[in-house]
């Protein structure tokens, strides 16, 4: 039997016990709050995403990823956790979790959920103890609390500005009513920082990775994991200072930032990955850690979280040559960290790629979270999304054209060797939700910077299942932020079964995908035509993506995926075709 057809026969129990399945696995991520309702109160629940279950598996994937699901006041998104072992009440309960876990399990489907190590919320029992501690305690020791400059220390230990906009540095009103302390926060004031020098923070950490582990999560994707250790030692340098280090031949490639991408925080993931492999199979990560390529790779490597993402794609244009350099640096990268990459085009925090890919060209790319990361501390357009349609006006945008290249995009990503990240809703074509009324818009982004950052809620709009229905069938009622009326003609019930239909593409790569893939390997093959990438993989499976504006010849063989039809057996433009050639 061929390698192929083995994995063809691979039963549901075979993936679940097979310790490498993250390494060519296809990941769905859901944000929760926005998948689906359950209960009609307008807001996704895990409730939802259990009934949601038999969807998820004919889809063909191989893991779910759940942004946050824990109790948070949402100051972004639900990246400030109130409590990290434990469910938000409006989302569900941990019995409701259980459930999700053992239904997804009997479909298959492995579970990575979100850790935010860098930091809590305000809300946090830990920091409401430090606000109402005295200096020097125990409980300020768990995080970054400092005098401030000045002669009654008035002024931030440092002017360093935060991801968000604004100091990095807020001060507290001491427990006897007088000005005090400042505390650190790298993104939102309700955000502070972890002192992970603290045993305490680390101890607790491994806690909640055993305690959602033993709950059966199967692995972990690890939020702004460059961001954890830090050197705060005297005296801070200040913001001039750095800019001029960032700036210089080789910036911070040395790990020598007070707080991003230090060299310590690979300590930590030692750790987490003592605790992973004491499962069977061993838990995995994903690093988000947004450094320079030539630091990517310790993130990535067997000894720390096993592999990080790479954003590349994400942040190129459509574009054959940018594309091909991005896939083979990366696939070099990967096979020296002993890691399989990953591919991106979309998700939680940036504009949809539909989108992005019907602009005009240069304004397509996604530069939001964190890739333009300021290492100085600060941001270009960092975490907001506030370049919506990157300066380019709406009426710019060509829908046709946007989902063409997104369907030919995704085609070439699920033929890559590594793990596919895919983003909910995007297997229905959706693009960005633009027309959201200010008054309904909810991301902290927006409100933050009024008038420069429209924020993040245009990739969070809920589902539509169905094309009628006040919520378009994401719940009984009203969904927590507006739908608009095309949604209808994206809504999986309009698309299920359809032939030609986004919906129909996903699901008919992701099974083939599943039967092709073999070993790790690609080859380029010369097309002799610099708008045509065409990469083969073991087993005679040819991938071809036409960038041109032309029609072009394919090779022979069976074609078993197109992106869109072709032209009298060309591949025109904007199209992906998948040709399996007989041995």
């Amino acid at each position: 039997m061929s390698t192929s057809a083995a994995q063809a026969h691979r039963t549901d129990a075979d993936r679940m016990s097979d310790p490498n399945w993250w390494r060519q696995a296809a990941v769905y991520q859901i944000y929760p709050r926005s998948f689906h309702d359950a209960n009609g109160d307008g807001l996704g629940d895990i409730k939802g995403i259990t009934a949601k279950v038999p969807y998820l598996k004919e889809l063909g994937i191989d893991a779910v990823w759940l942004s946050p699901f824990y109790p948070s006041a949402l100051a972004d998104g639900g990246y400030d956790v109130d409590d990290y072992r434990n469910v938000d009440p409006k989302l569900g309960t941990l019995e409701d979790f259980d459930e999700m876990a053992a239904a997804l399990h009997e479909a298959g489907i492995k579970i990575v959920v979100d850790i935010v190590p860098n930091h809590s919320s305000d809300r946090h029992e830990w920091f409401k103890e430090a606000l109402a501690s005295p200096r020097g305690s125990a409980a300020r020791e768990r995080y970054i609390f400092r005098d401030g400059r000045g002669e009654n220390g008035e002024l931030p230990p440092s002017d360093w500005d935060s991801v968000f906009g604004g100091p990095i540095w807020d001060r507290i009103t001491e427990p006897d009513g007088t000005p005090g302390q400042w505390y650190l926060h790298i993104f939102a004031k309700e955000q502070p920082d972890f002192n992970w020098e603290n045993p305490e923070i680390r101890e607790d950490f491994l806690k909640t990775l055993r305690f959602w582990s033993d709950r059966g999560v199967d692995g972990f994707r690890i939020d702004v994991a460059h961001g954890m250790a830090k050197d705060l030692s005297e005296p801070l340098p200040m913001k001039a200072d750095l800019e001029a280090k960032a700036h210089g031949t080789d910036g911070f490639t040395d790990g020598s930032h007070p707080f991003w991408d230090r060299d310590e925080v690979h300590e930590v993931y030692a750790e987490w990955r003592k605790l992973f492999n004491e499962y069977n199979p061993p838990r995995t990560a994903v690093a988000e850690a947004w450094v320079h390529e030539s630091r990517r790779a310790r993130y990535a490597s067997p000894e720390g979280l096993g592999q990080a993402f790479n954003f590349d794609l994400l942040q190129s244009d459509f574009d054959a040559a940018s594309f091909k350099k991005i896939i083979t640096d990366n696939l070099v990268a990967a096979k020296e960290s002993g890691a399989s990459s990953t591919w991106v085009f979309s998700n939680h925090d940036v504009v949809r790629h539909a989108t992005r890919y019907g602009l005009p060209k240069g304004g397509s790319k996604a530069q939001g979270t964190n890739a333009a990361q300021d290492v100085t501390g600060g941001t270009k357009g960092q975490d907001g999304k506030g370049w919506l349609l990157a300066g380019a006006p709406a009426e710019e945008l060509d829908v046709e054209l946007g989902l063409r290249r997104a369907r030919a995009a995704t085609l070439l990503l699920l033929a890559l060797p590594g793990s596919a990240y895919l983003y909910q809703g995007e297997e229905l074509g959706l693009r960005e939700v633009s027309e959201i009324p200010d008054a309904e818009r909810q991301d902290p982004s927006f409100f933050r910077n009024p008038g420069v950052e429209i924020g993040r809620d245009g990739c969070r709009v809920p589902l539509p299942w169905t094309a009628e229905g006040p919520s378009f069938g994401f719940g009984a009622g009203a969904a927590h932020l507006p739908q608009p009326d095309w949604f209808a003609d994206y809504a999986v019930a309009r698309q299920d079964g359809v032939e030609g239909s986004t919906l129909e593409l996903y699901r008919e790569a992701l099974r083939l995908r599943s039967e092709l893939q073999t070993d790790e390997e690609l080859e380029w093959v010369e097309t002799g035509n610099q708008d045509v990438l065409h990469f083969s993989r073991p087993g005679g499976w040819h991938t071809v993506t036409n960038f041109g504006s032309n029609p072009v010849e394919l090779p022979e063989g069976n074609v078993v995926a197109a992106s869109g039809p072709l032209e009298d057996g060309k591949l025109p433009s904007d199209t992906t075709a998948w040709v399996v050639r007989s041995a």
